[in-house]
């Protein structure tokens, strides 16, 4: 497996030797740093001039606009590694899956993660119906995920209720996954033929880790 070294940045021939596989894994060692306070010692400025002609990442990630997801930290990664996509609620539409295409097909990244976390407050507006402005239509893409969580007569189903909360984030990684390769056939046909892989994620926001699905 290629990993990082402490000053490596991704260039085009170590991006080339990577599989999907190695890039989930290399995701996952990250947060195991970030989890253990052990990040590497990267030189970020001087990646900033690495990358100035050029970027190679590994990894593209569609994650929730929450501001306790920083990407890059809790997957201990240096400029120029992923991609990121990001918007409340996590899930894919024309632009990010044509953003997505750009990433895999266009700039060679070998990994799509779609990430939901734990409390994600677009959820919770989903599940209490919430109605404010673009906010209103944005949270109707999550309504899909949560009809589909069933629950017994008298559960709580609104925000209040953390545990339903989650297993419909759950669900909404899930289905945005089943999305991508519906309405992206240039994302399904790498994934057919191998070049490139699709995970789901959870990251917990009580604790940093991420939980690959």
């Amino acid at each position: 497996m290629n990993t990082f070294s402490n000053n490596l940045t991704q260039t085009k021939d170590s991006q080339l030797a990577l599989s999907p596989k190695d890039a989930q894994s290399m995701l996952q060692e990250g947060n195991q740093r970030f989890l253990d306070k052990e990040p590497l010692d990267r030189n970020l400025i001087g990646q900033i001039g690495d990358t100035s002609t050029g970027q190679f990442p590994f990894a593209a990630i569609v994650s929730c606009i929450d501001s306790r997801i920083p990407t890059e930290v809790i997957f201990d990664q240096g400029v120029g590694d992923i991609f990121n996509a990001r918007v409340a609620g996590n899930f894919v539409n024309v632009d990010i899956l044509g953003s997505l295409e750009f990433a895999c097909k266009l700039a060679g990244s070998k990994l799509i993660v779609i990430m939901g976390h734990t409390s994600c407050g677009a959820v919770k507006g989903a599940c209490d119906h919430a109605k404010l402005g673009n906010l209103t239509a944005m949270l109707e893409k999550i309504n899909p995920a949560l009809d589909q969580v069933s629950t017994a007569d008298g559960v709580d189903r609104s925000s209040k209720n953390l545990e339903f909360v989650n297993q419909v984030a759950i669900q909404n990684v899930h289905l945005n996954i089943a999305k991508l390769k519906a309405d992206s056939p240039v994302l399904n046909e790498m994934i057919t033929n191998g070049e490139i892989q699709v995970v789901g994620a959870m990251y917990d926001v009580n604790n940093g880790k991420v939980s690959f699905l």
